[in-house]
């Protein structure tokens, strides 16, 4: 049989999907992808609400990702970076901490911030060496403890712990307690030192748009929901079944498969609240960290801070909620624009969307940063990819993707081609 005959299917036009699909394309086959929604991108869109660009959910692109250098042409999506930094609210007042030796105008402001101890800024240079110096395979071996156990244990002030550290990985781990693992504490923060987070100019949905214009033999079926996949075979929503060779799951495989029920991936949830403001209170690209215990908004920034494609006529700030709350879409606009004017000073100009997001990253224990091809294989001819695979991140989806298309490569080769795919825009 000619690669080009046979059925290999997709089912998710995430990340992990479409970067599937492109090794499976580089190898000579032409997948499927099956989309249960009208675009690609899975949980990372953009929607345009009255000129603005509205990313479903606080989302940034850190450069330093090894999977982003290899498949993303990374000037092509304009990046706009962040400033290594954050701005923190505090009681009314706000101050600016980062790294001055990456941008040199926050020296000033970092030093007079009186924002932890002069042993915390040394313990944050000791860090920065240590993980520096540590390879990924390194940090993903380690014992796992909690991300708060680790910053405790490392010596960091509680008022630098909760003053910078909580809010700030709060709004990347989408939880408040920090009790998400120190491997991926570790593995971000290397990211943050070794790069810049950053935006596509035109909204975090550039970065799915752009693997899915390099895709020249890809089929994708959109609207098209899928009920159950086995062995040789897809059930689709709407009765239709399709005979298949191999199928690679690159969404959350537990709905899919009736085996894996019991083993139903667990999310992190969110809110992400747009709001439309006459002028801002952060002049620079940084996050705005609320600090306050009692706040439910975790952070804030301004989009108009950065270039953008699309532009509306004012500021556009976006917060985010990571705490559980019983609060109505409501009640919860009302409580985070008392909270934008108690503890930022904000005064809202006008509300422009909310996006409740109750699968915005999946808690995972266990974590790892690689697998080899055939770990992502399920069944004789279903393969697993997704960042459900290893850890929350896009680095992890587009690794996963890229391990499951090799596993069905393999499968179909018996030998494994060569994992040193090498992007046309290196």
């Amino acid at each position: 049989m000619n690669k080009q005959d046979y059925k290999i299917y997709i089912v998710g036009a995430g990340v992990s999907g479409l970067v599937a699909a492109r090794i499976l394309e580089d190898n000579g086959f032409n997948p499927v992808i099956i989309e249960a929604t009208d675009r690609v991108g899975g949980r990372v869109k953009t929607d345009i609400v009255q000129g603005y660009q509205l990313d479903h959910g606080f989302q940034v692109l850190l450069t330093a990702y090894p999977a982003a250098k290899k498949f993303l042409n990374l000037e092509a999506l304009e990046l706009q970076k962040f400033l290594p930094g954050a701005t923190i609210f505090n009681n009314g007042g706000n101050k600016t901490i980062g790294d001055p030796l990456r941008n040199l105008s926050l020296l000033i402001p970092t030093l007079f911030s009186g924002i932890g101890t002069f042993s915390d800024k040394v313990k944050i240079l000791k860090l920065n060496a240590l993980l520096k110096k540590t390879t990924l395979s390194e940090i993903f071996a380690k014992t796992e403890k909690t991300t708060i156990q680790y910053l405790v244990d490392f010596g960091f002030s509680t008022e630098m712990i909760s003053k910078f550290f909580k809010p700030f990985f709060s709004g990347i781990f989408l939880e408040p307690k920090l009790e998400t693992s120190s491997r991926m504490f570790e593995f971000v923060y290397k990211m943050f030192g070794e790069g810049f987070a950053a935006l596509p100019k035109a909204g975090i949905e550039a970065i799915p748009k752009q693997l899915q214009e390099h895709l020249k033999k890809t089929t994708i079926k959109f609207n098209t929901k899928v009920k159950a996949v086995e062995n040789g075979k897809i059930l689709l929503a709407n009765g239709t079944k399709l005979e298949s060779h191999f199928t690679i799951i690159a969404t959350a495989p537990s709905a899919l498969i009736s085996n894996l029920k019991n083993q139903e991936t667990q999310w992190k949830s969110c809110d992400t609240l747009y709001f439309e403001i006459e002028t801002r209170t952060i002049e620079k690209p940084l996050i705005g960290l609320i600090t306050n215990e009692d706040a439910l908004v975790n952070n804030i920034f301004y989009h108009t801070s950065i270039k953008s494609q699309s532009k509306g006529n004012k500021e556009l700030l976006s917060v985010t909620v990571v705490k559980n709350h019983n609060l109505s879409n409501e009640d919860l606009k009302i409580q985070v624009e008392k909270e934008l004017t108690d503890y930022c000073g904000i005064t809202i100009f006008s509300f422009i969307k909310q996006y409740s997001i109750a699968k915005a990253l999946p808690n995972l224990n266990a974590l790892q940063n690689e697998m080899l091809p055939s770990e992502t294989r399920l069944t004789t001819g279903v393969f697993l990819a997704g960042d459900t695979q290893l850890n929350g991140s896009l680095n992890a989806a587009m690794i996963a993707g890229e391990r499951a298309a090799l596993g069905v490569i393999e499968t179909l080769t018996s030998t494994i081609p060569s994992t040193s795919f090498t992007s046309e825009f290196n």
